[in-house]
């Protein structure tokens, strides 16, 4: 199984913006094949080190994880998220 994290830290941290990426995030699952399962979690400590959003995906392997990266749904949400996010960063990792 792979596990994918991703942190989002977003240029406009308002409550209702965050929630709205979050929706957004969420439209994926069910939508690509390859996606196990998804959590996305809105942070609630806004520590000035702490990213706003985090996003949890499995997969069964990576092949799966790189089918999702080129995912239609996949590369629209993102083109969402590029526009709202200042900082991300992510790590991938076998479980």
């Amino acid at each position: 199984m792979l596990m994918h994290i991703v942190l989002f830290k977003f240029k406009d941290r308002q409550p209702e913006k965050v929630a709205k990426a979050k929706e957004k995030l969420l439209t994926l699952a069910g939508r690509v094949p390859q996606l196990r399962s998804l959590e996305v979690g809105v942070d609630i400590i806004h520590a000035e080190r702490s990213y706003d959003l985090a996003l949890l995906a499995t997969f069964d392997s990576l092949a799966d994880m790189q089918a999702y990266q080129v995912h239609p749904n996949h590369i629209e949400v993102g083109e969402y998220m590029r526009g709202v996010y200042e900082t991300i960063v992510s790590v991938d990792y076998e479980k």
